[in-house]
């Protein structure tokens, strides 16, 4: 199955080498790299549905929610909901429109975070050798 409707760039795209170091489980990877190979270059942005991103990484629709959402979570994408005038003129949902972040303010983002936890842990373990030294009788 080919899906050229979405990126127009070819048979290859390419994934930033950094996304390796963030820790991404294989579903993750999968869903990501689907979604930067239907990425628009200008934009960044990308509009498959659920279903389309399940047929070509072979996974179920609710499989791939949940792999989104860890992105979204990870602050590698940016969803938004998007919306279709039917030919009625109703309102409908439309799919999900993915905006994928610059990989740099992610890979900064992920090491604040655990820069963040790291001091937190130390803190934790001052305190925790403070009152061990302060229970002990002299």
């Amino acid at each position: 199955m080919r899906y050229s409707k979405y990126s127009g760039r070819g048979n290859f795209f390419s994934l930033p080498n950094e996304i390796f170091e963030l820790g991404l489980n294989a579903g993750e990877l999968s869903v990501y790299s689907f979604l930067r190979r239907c990425e628009n270059h200008r934009t960044h942005q990308c509009w498959p549905s659920c279903k389309t991103i399940g047929q070509a990484v072979r996974m179920s629709e609710n499989t791939v929610r949940k792999y989104l959402r860890r992105l979204e979570e990870r602050g590698l994408i940016v969803t938004e909901p998007t919306e279709v005038i039917t030919k009625t003129g109703e309102k409908r949902n439309g799919n999900l429109m993915f905006a994928l972040r610059p990989i740099q303010e992610v890979i900064d983002e992920y090491y604040n975070r655990q820069l963040e936890e790291l001091e937190l842990a130390t803190e934790r373990q001052r305190v925790a050798k403070f009152l061990r030294e302060r229970e002990t009788p002299a």
